[in-house]
């Protein structure tokens, strides 16, 4: 295959390449969506860390490990005619016009951008609580932060504290309470697992 191509015509060779793996690699041929799951996370850690203390160089490289993922996944769908990439492409577009008609369909745009692209989210998905479409097997404090914002952005009443706070105090104050938990013989991501249960609980119940 040429190397010397461009633009969407990457994105093709990308499938062909990945075509060609499935058809003649005895490793990439016996993947499943299932197998494939701890390359994915790994995938988008390796990501978030090329953010955080990489070069523009290794965030280029670790986002083509992670749309192998999404071609890889794609491919293996299409093989029982399920869905292929330009499927997954066309989807996620289609989503984003939908839910920004202040930049499609020339209305104006909302105060709250990220309460009314829940509401949308909700209407679109017919869910019937604010916590629905949570994935479960988000880290517990990343489906706190989660739990929290959706609630707010659905105008759940919580009995939680809001006084503002810097990045710096954050992070001095979660290691404190870890350290805290260390020293009395308390797992911190259990406790937090707890009191996470108890709060989407009293939303639940509250039919929010």
């Amino acid at each position: 295959m040429a190397a010397d191509v461009t633009g969407e015509d990457q994105l093709r060779r990308l499938v062909a390449v990945m075509h060609a793996l499935r058809a003649g690699c005895p490793w990439d041929r016996e993947q499943t969506h299932a197998s494939l799951l701890h390359y994915l996370v790994e995938e988008a850690a390796e990501v978030v860390d090329a953010v955080e203390t990489g070069t523009d160089d290794d965030l280029r490289e670790e986002l083509g490990d992670l749309l192998l993922q999404i071609a890889f996944h794609s491919e293996i769908a299409s093989e029982r005619d399920a869905f292929d990439i330009e499927d997954v492409a066309r989807g996620i577009s289609e989503k984003l016009i939908a839910r920004h008609p202040h930049v499609f369909a020339g209305e104006e745009a909302p105060d709250d951008l990220n309460a009314v692209w829940e509401q949308r989210k909700k209407v679109e998905k017919q869910r019937d609580s604010s916590l629905d479409g949570i994935p479960v097997s988000l880290p517990v404090l990343a489906r706190a932060n989660k739990v929290i914002s959706r609630a707010r952005s659905h105008d759940v009443p919580l009995d939680l504290p809001t006084e503002p706070i810097d990045a710096a105090a954050v992070g001095a104050e979660l290691l404190a309470l870890a350290s805290r938990a260390q020293a009395s013989g308390i797992d911190p991501e259990q406790a937090l697992r707890g009191a996470l249960r108890e709060l989407e609980s009293s939303i639940r119940a509250e039919g929010r």
